[in-house]
């Protein structure tokens, strides 16, 4: 019987320090540092992307980039999101899924003809080296979204690489610079620096002939005060008696 107890309050302390423990796995932690946040903590509201997914127009450079060399555009965006991972690391991993998957069924399909079965080998090939740079470069737009609170806009972000890839890197990159040049204009303070002061002769000449004037009054002062005493002590030897 004893026994039974004993493997009863056992058994109920293990239940406790599970529950325990879960309660401690849950708790909400900051994306940024980790940091356990309080438990009213709310986080803010997911805002709209302050450009379209179709603005590309709107900075022609990034468009430009973005649609002759993807991969280094990728790679500059990666490396504005994680300071980390440097851009070429990023940029290979992009040329190495995308361009060099284009780039083999290219050199396949022109050695050994264009067959049946080697066609549909080649599209098997590209649609799932396709589907993992969706993939890959997704996980970096949600980053994004989650350090700036951005919403999924048009869609999931790995489905959204999946379809609109170079519109996708476009507007990561237009996104990053005008949270950038938000952040620089804010934290930009101007100080502006004291006069100098400068004094001319004429004011070297007054502010000397000034402090002649104070010393002459203090000695004056001084010469007055010795003289009343040598007044005041010949009187009184004058009233004592002889």
């Amino acid at each position: 019987m004893l026994t039974y107890h004993i493997l009863s309050l056992l058994f109920f302390l293990l239940v406790l320090m599970i529950m325990f423990s879960i309660g401690q796995l849950s708790v909400d932690k900051c994306a940024e540092c980790g940091q356990p946040l309080p438990e009213r903590y709310q986080p803010p509201a997911d805002e709209d992307w302050t450009t379209g997914i179709f603005g590309c127009a709107e900075d022609p450079e990034s468009c430009w980039t973005g649609l002759f060399c993807p991969c280094v555009l990728f790679g500059r965006n990666v490396e504005t999101i994680r300071e980390d991972i440097p851009w070429n690391n990023a940029c290979v991993c992009h040329a190495m899924c995308v361009e060099g998957g284009i780039a083999v069924a290219a050199v396949t399909g022109f050695f050994h003809g264009l067959d049946p079965k080697t066609s549909v080998l080649i599209c098997e090939t590209l649609l799932f080296a396709w589907w993992m740079c969706a993939i890959y470069t997704g996980l970096f737009r949600q980053s994004l979204q989650k350090k700036y609170h951005l919403k999924d806009s048009p869609c999931d972000p790995c489905l959204v690489h999946c379809c609109m890839h170079w519109c996708a890197l476009c507007q990561e990159h237009r996104e990053m610079r005008n949270h950038l040049s938000d952040n620089t204009s804010n934290t930009m303070t101007l100080v502006a620096p004291p006069p100098v002061q400068e004094m001319n002769s004429g004011e070297n000449k007054d502010a000397a002939s000034s402090s002649e004037s104070t010393g002459h009054e203090h000695n004056d002062a001084a010469s007055s005060a010795e003289s009343s005493d040598h007044k005041n002590t010949n009187m009184e030897l004058a009233l004592q008696p002889v």
